[in-house]
């Protein structure tokens, strides 16, 4: 019968569909300093996935607006952004966004400055005396959110469903001293 067969494949194109749907992982990374919990701008994000070494720099999604160049209004309005990112004010809140591959289970994600010189250090392995990876359950991310410990201050902020929020500091004199 042939309106068998098309009806069989039907739903095998429409379940094939839905899963290709939800094999596509988006993650919202939220940034904060943990000294004082300001959200804090960054593009250069590095991220791993199943403890794997490899390190992709290329999954944080662009954002519409070139965020490095002050905005025609700011240049109108004579306001220009500041060189340095961890004095931001605390505003609307930033997110970078992260294309995860469908098979991805956990991921480590740190940050860079200085014109990608320098590395952050993540606040949630601070308190340790060699830097450690953290890993987060993607799947857990994506269901309620994921709120990195904070081990750099007292700064507290809720994560979202599909969004992980880390806390970061800038290195101190020594942490730049052993990575030269």
């Amino acid at each position: 019968m042939p309106g068998r067969n098309f009806i069989s494949l039907s739903v095998l194109l429409c379940l094939t569909v839905a899963v290709c749907a939800q094999t596509e992982k988006i993650v919202a990374v939220r940034m904060l300093d943990g000294k004082t919990g300001h959200p804090i701008e960054t593009a250069n994000l590095l991220v791993r996935v199943d403890r794997q070494e490899t390190v992709h720099a290329d999954w944080a999604l662009a954002n519409d607006e070139d965020k490095s160049e002050p905005s025609r209004k700011e240049e109108k309005a004579g306001k220009h952004r500041t060189e340095d990112k961890t004095a931001t004010e605390p505003s609307e809140e930033k997110t970078v966004s992260l294309k995860l591959p469908p098979g991805a289970a956990i991921v480590s994600i740190h940050a860079t400055y200085d014109g990608a010189m320098k590395t952050y250090v993540n606040c949630d392995s601070a308190k340790d005396k060699q830097a450690v990876d953290r890993w987060y359950k993607i799947a857990e991310i994506l269901a309620t959110g994921v709120e990195a410990p904070n081990g750099c201050g007292k700064a507290k902020a809720a994560a979202k469903p599909g969004e992980f929020v880390f806390y970061v500091r800038q290195q101190n004199w020594h942490e730049q001293w052993k990575d030269e």
